[in-house]
């Protein structure tokens, strides 16, 4: 099976990571941290706000099943891409709307997906998601991968995760995992 790669940040990895799982093609979520220029970030110090880095989830998906743009368009549907530097009650950098492309192709995919959703004015303000290169990406701690799926009941998983994967499973419900 021929694999491919999108790194993504639109908030909370957890929310992300959550949504993407759901999707047919999806092979893997894995949340991390990319953007900032220190070395092996750990969670505590990108909440802080002081490395520079974004949570972001970076997942790996079957092109043959779903293509780039559909994740695009799922990511945009989960998360608010007017705010900068905000997801709800999350506030920092750390949780900005990125979207880190690995080639030419996907960099034209999102700014042209981009440019569209902005000509239809589906949100009330301009989209301010960044678009660049894939920097390096650092896994983020193994507590938090498939956080949603191992603490359903945790408080912000049944307030803000659990809304954002239901929402997804609304919006794509035909192209949901069997």
């Amino acid at each position: 099976m021929n694999t491919e790669l999108a790194t993504l940040g639109g908030g909370c990895f957890w929310c992300l990571e959550a949504a993407f799982l759901q999707l047919a093609g999806v092979e893997s979520v894995v949340s991390g941290y990319a953007g900032g220029p220190k070395a092996n970030p750990d969670y505590r110090s990108v909440c802080s706000g002081s490395t520079g880095h974004a949570e972001v989830v970076q997942v790996r998906f079957d092109p043959a099943v779903i293509d780039y743009r559909t994740l695009l368009t799922a990511f945009f549907a989960v998360h608010d891409p007017t705010t900068l530097d905000r997801q709800g009650n999350d506030v920092g950098s750390q949780y900005r709307s990125v979207i880190f492309t690995h080639d030419s192709g996907q960099e034209k995919i999102a700014r042209d997906l981009i440019a569209e959703l902005e000509a239809a004015k589906i949100w009330p303000a301009p989209i301010v998601t960044a678009v660049s290169p894939a920097p390096t990406f650092w896994r983020a701690e193994d507590y938090h991968q498939n956080y949603y799926a191992n603490n359903p009941l945790q408080g912000y998983c049944q307030a803000v995760v659990a809304p954002k994967a239901a929402k997804l499973r609304k919006v794509f419900a035909g192209r949901l995992k069997a």
